[in-house]
């Protein structure tokens, strides 16, 4: 009987893929998990709370290694602070280590406090923003004693009003703090500065999109890259065309994945558009990406879905959409647009895009000692109902 993944094989046969390799690069795949998107989160309107939602980042880690367990490559989460804030930052990389987890990006919170109202890094000041500075040297600090290798910084700086405060000066207050905060990281840490085309700050965000990103980058040194998220652009943006010049810039630090319809609105990603994140993995796959370390991080709010459900979709929609890119003949492709064949390299494209991936990554996920079916095994193991008994009596985590 010819299964699914005897169908891929059969299609590689001859193409120069090799299957092999494919499923050696689909197992080494990584991706990071966001610690803030297991707590009960919403809208500018509601939260709304989910049962057994965590109470703590120990509860946080625990729903992770769910995930973890069920999908064989979230190795890793990231954290919040102060959001994860604990006693005692030992237990929380010891306990961890032993969920089989690493503690990724340390992500600073300079977006909550009633200071920054006017702004963190930008804001005119100097109190306030020497208040930003020290929150982000303490997270550096945080990295550190957690093995951490990452600080990844949204700034929700920005003004509403045209005349509200100089654009001039802003962007020097901006390049002046963030390069204490650069100046202050440890060896072989990275700075990962994030961009966002509007909101809070409607009529001039600070940091807007990827080219002031990555010009404040180039000031800062080679340490400092360019984090993309997925929901921070303007409609219609061609988000790999930003993967291909930020790699070749050799400035792509990594993604926040979700997915939009039509703002930043942070849905599973793969949800709306998969063939978007089919191309980004194409290019990420093209230009090797994935090798010289670019992060793979999911930055979602899930607010009406099961969270870890929801979270355990997003790994296998990531993990989907890298198999279809690690599909592309190339060879043929190369030679299509040498030739000019506009047809035959799209087709190309849409061939690899329409193959069934998943007896391939069932396949690979098994190899790891993790779910053919994810969804299915997490739901028959019970884990949900009884976290939600278990965590019936005292408040549950909440970004707002």
């Amino acid at each position: 009987m010819t299964t699914g993944y005897d169908l891929i094989a059969e299609r590689l046969a001859g193409s120069g893929i090799d299957l092999g390799a494919v499923e050696a690069a689909l197992r080494a795949q990584e991706v990071e998990l966001p610690s803030w998107a297991f707590s009960n989160s919403g809208t500018r309107f509601a939260v709304f709370a989910q049962p057994g939602a965590p109470r703590d980042p120990f509860e946080k880690l625990a729903d992770a290694a769910e995930v973890q367990r069920v999908t064989g490559i979230a190795r890793s989460v990231a954290l919040h602070f102060p959001w994860d804030r604990v006693d005692n930052l030992n237990d929380l990389r010891d306990r961890a280590q032993e969920l089989g987890l690493r503690l990724g990006a340390i992500n600073p919170n300079l977006f909550q406090d009633p200071d920054y109202k006017l702004g963190s890094l930008c804001n005119p000041d100097a109190n306030v923003r020497r208040r930003a500075v020290a929150h982000v040297r303490e997270c550096i600090e945080i990295a550190v004693r957690v093995g951490s290798d990452a600080i990844s910084l949204w700034l929700a700086d920005g003004t509403s009003y045209p005349g509200q405060d100089s654009l001039r000066a802003r962007r020097e207050r901006l390049l002046e703090t963030l390069a204490e905060v650069y100046d202050a990281l440890a060896d072989d840490m990275e700075l990962l500065v994030e961009y966002k085309l509007y909101e809070p700050a409607f009529y001039a965000t600070d940091l807007a999109d990827w080219g002031s990103a990555l010009l404040v980058c180039q000031e800062l040194g080679e340490s400092a890259k360019v984090l993309v998220d997925l929901g921070h652009h303007a409609q219609g943006v061609n988000i790999e065309q930003i993967v291909s010049l930020l790699h070749g810039a050799r400035r792509l630090g990594g993604f926040h994945f979700n997915d939009r319809k039509y703002g930043d609105d942070d849905l599973i990603v793969g949800s709306i558009d998969p063939f978007q994140l089919f191309r980004i993995f194409h290019e990420l796959v093209e230009v090797g990406a994935l090798e010289s370390g670019a992060r793979l991080t999911i930055d979602q709010s899930h607010n009406i879905e099961p969270k870890i459900e929801a979270m355990i979709q997003t790994v296998v929609n990531l993990q989907e959409a890298y198999a279809k890119a690690l599909l592309v003949d190339r060879t043929a492709l190369e030679r299509a647009q040498a030739a000019g064949d506009i047809l035959a390299a799209n087709r190309i494209l849409v061939d690899a895009f329409s193959t069934d991936v998943r007896p391939l990554c069932a396949k690979v996920r098994e190899e790891l000692g993790a779910a053919a079916d994810p969804i299915a095994s997490f739901r028959s193991d019970g884990y949900a109902e009884r976290v939600a008994q278990e965590r019936l009596h005292g408040a549950a985590a909440a970004w707002i």
